[in-house]
């Protein structure tokens, strides 16, 4: 776990997160290979979906290195990675315009994708405003005053966004109807991502309190927090059970072979007692996450 950053491009790369992409891709990946199956599929739409969502992400990232930042969260006593503006080779300025930047583009691929997809302009409208949600959340998280994410509400809006919205409207951009089994997936999706925060608030659970941010394992306590990963992973993998037993169709069952990886994650945060213990976690359940979808597609439309 780097504590130091030594020039203002590593800065700029410790900003963006880029171990952060393959999850945001994860449910946009999950809603393709649901079209796929259902015969459609739109390269345009995964293409326009995948940017649009990847420039919410990095939106998102340089809004809470900003907001926390600003909060106190990134004070010296925080035990995580070192932060952009933290290390002093950003300032806050300079951050606002990035994100301005990336609020910018995601919202033009955003327009550009439901302009592309849907030829009603009542959906039009909808997913636009679920677009200016989705940006008005990417930087509301822990910026601006009375920020979502310091109030606990972060895992409502990452199981919403990266779970519900993610998986259902991405396949809904393909094919242009609902269908209720895929909610199921967009379950699971929401499940494993909601994780992959909850591993990142374990390990900052120390110094959020300090700063007064309110997340969920700084409400419950660390060893309730591992219980609810626990309990998410659970979920999430129920929800595969679930559509593969109403569809009858087992070869999705593929994801499930990630389920070592993430029983095995799970207990390293278990056993963990430090924050840079902790750390390397965060990271290989984002992975286990995009892979479990991976495998779930090729499941599926083999």
């Amino acid at each position: 776990m780097k504590r130091s950053i030594q020039s203002k491009k590593e800065a700029w790369l410790h900003a963006v997160r880029l171990r952060t992409l393959p999850l945001a891709l994860a449910s946009i990946f999950a809603g393709s290979f649901l079209a796929q199956w259902q015969g459609s599929f739109r390269w345009e739409v995964l293409v326009l979906a995948s940017l649009t969502t990847i420039f919410l992400q990095i939106l998102s990232n340089l809004a809470n290195d900003y907001g926390d930042s600003i909060h106190g969260a990134d004070s010296s006593e925080r035990k995580g990675p070192i932060r952009a503006v933290q290390s002093g080779l950003i300032s806050l300025k300079e951050m606002k315009r990035a994100m301005v930047l990336f609020g910018a583009l995601s919202l033009g691929t955003g327009v550009l994708l439901i302009y592309i997809a849907l030829p009603d302009w009542k959906y039009f409208l909808a997913f636009l405003v679920l677009g200016l949600a989705a940006i008005w959340a990417a930087i509301r998280y822990t910026s601006g005053k009375n920020p979502y994410g310091y109030a606990g509400l972060g895992d409502i809006f990452v199981f919403v966004f990266f779970g519900i919205v993610g998986v259902t409207g991405t396949y809904f951009l393909h094919a242009l109807e609902a269908n209720p089994l895929i909610l199921l997936i967009a379950i699971s999706l929401g499940c494993f991502s909601t994780a992959v925060l909850n591993i990142n608030n374990i390990r900052d659970i120390d110094s959020d309190r300090l700063a007064g941010k309110l997340s969920i394992p700084v409400r419950i306590g660390r060893t309730n927090a591992v219980r609810y990963h626990w309990a998410l992973i659970l979920v999430g993998n129920s929800g595969l059970l679930y559509f593969v037993l109403l569809n009858q169709t087992y070869t999705p069952l593929l994801a499930s072979f990630t389920l070592p990886w993430m029983i095995q994650i799970s207990q390293g945060i278990q056993n963990a007692t430090t924050a840079a213990e902790t750390d390397p976690y965060l990271k290989q359940m984002a992975l286990s996450t995009l892979i479990w979808t991976l495998l779930f597609g090729f499941g599926l439309i083999v």
